[in-house]
């Protein structure tokens, strides 16, 4: 990594390119880095993304992170999400508390079903989205207690259980993480290291991660543009809120 570009430059760009020529569909990302990476797409490889404000309001630009300013180009009832998540013109990147091998994803309770150890924000949307559009995952802090062999619930589903109805339209494609990205093309889908991010080795990788992983085509994860770079530095987030969430 050049002395200059962050690892959460480098995470926003990861996660700017899960959107790439996504076309006109509604753009759901979840945390700071994914919300710069959904933005930064907009203005670069995903023109037709569309955005909201988080609640119900679709905006005609692309505002900074935590910025004032955004003009109003509709209004999105929350009926109408639901319309286009069922019908498939949506791409979301949520977290992820667990996630196994097949992508099966956590977010409801760590422990066993009738004594938890920690209760959560509950399943949400992970099941409908996981079943419905593209969905990816975004962790900013890569380790075994999230990555792990077997997840306590399953809300979003992986790709071992997206069978039948379930599987007609999952599409689960990529975990981008600090460390780097990692993807399903493993055998039978499973998790694999697609590429690690600068100044990261895959060892660092694997001693982090609470399963076995696909390493054997491992690439470096791309550096911002200098376009890029610019728009994350003056245009997206002056306020730099991206380096809350990565700090390395």
């Amino acid at each position: 990594m050049t002395d200059d570009v962050s690892r959460a430059e480098i995470c926003a760009v990861a996660c700017a390119d899960s959107w790439r020529d996504a076309g006109e569909v509604l753009a759901s990302p979840f945390g700071h880095v994914p919300s710069l990476g959904a933005r930064l797409a907009r203005l670069t490889t995903a023109p037709d993304l569309l955005l909201t404000d988080g609640e119900a309001v679709l905006l005609a630009d692309t505002p900074p992170l935590g910025g004032d300013g955004a003009t109003t180009e509709g209004w999105m009832p929350y009926r109408q999400v639901l319309d286009l998540l069922a019908g498939g013109r949506r791409r979301v990147m949520m977290g992820a508390t667990q996630i196994d091998r097949h992508g099966n994803q956590n977010i409801s309770r760590i422990g066993p079903w009738d004594r938890p150890k920690v209760q959560l924000i509950g399943a949400r949307g992970a099941p409908g989205n996981s079943v419905n559009h593209v969905t990816n995952y975004w962790v900013p802090d890569h380790g075994k207690r999230i990555f792990v062999e077997a997840v306590d619930l399953v809300c979003g589903v992986g790709h071992d259980r997206a069978v039948g109805a379930a599987g007609r339209f999952h599409d689960v494609q990529v975990v981008v993480t600090n460390l780097g990205v990692l993807d399903f093309a493993g055998v039978g889908a499973t998790m694999r290291l697609r590429s690690v991010h600068p100044g990261v080795t895959v060892e660092q990788v694997r001693e982090n991660t609470g399963f076995e992983l696909d390493t054997t085509s491992v690439t470096e994860t791309r550096q911002p543009t200098a376009e890029e770079l610019d728009l994350i530095r003056t245009v997206l987030d002056p306020g730099g809120l991206r380096d809350r969430e990565v700090r390395a």
